[in-house]
């Protein structure tokens, strides 16, 4: 029996859609939406790095509050709540590294533009290959 459920978001359709997926195929799970935030690229130079790291939680809230918020309205709407949860990474291994807790993992095959489906697609790809729990991708 599926009990636990990642949903991971960014702000696209096909993101929405997963979690709508979710929310119906898996109607008595607990269902975590995450979300992940790159971290500042090392070619920024370390001292940027240093900078930016005292802020760096607070900037990852602040930039997943929207797309948690969605996906919040998209629960409510389902007559279902959802947990949320953000990271810092890189978003393939991030996703992995979590599912580990899961049951399931359920994520939009890519994003919106060309850029998101290439960037996004590959995260499908990469999690579908490397995940430790089954992984439903929705197109």
């Amino acid at each position: 029996m599926i009990s636990r459920v990642l949903v991971p978001v960014d702000d696209s359709e096909m993101a929405e859609h997963a979690l709508e997926h979710a929310l119906e195929v898996y109607p008595n799970a607990e269902v975590t939406v995450l979300h992940v935030v790159g971290e500042p690229s090392p070619m920024w130079g370390e001292a940027a790095g240093l900078a930016l790291a005292d802020d760096l939680e607070a900037a990852a809230e602040a930039c997943a509050e929207p797309v948690l918020e969605r996906a919040a309205v998209i629960a409510a709407d389902h007559g279902r709540e959802i947990t949320t949860t953000v990271q810092l990474g890189h978003p393939a291994r991030a996703i992995v590294n979590q599912a580990e807790d899961y049951d399931v993992v359920v994520l939009g095959s890519h994003g919106g533009s060309l850029v998101d489906r290439v960037i996004v697609g590959n995260v499908a790809e990469t999690v579908f290959r490397r995940s430790p729990v089954p992984v439903t991708v929705v197109r």
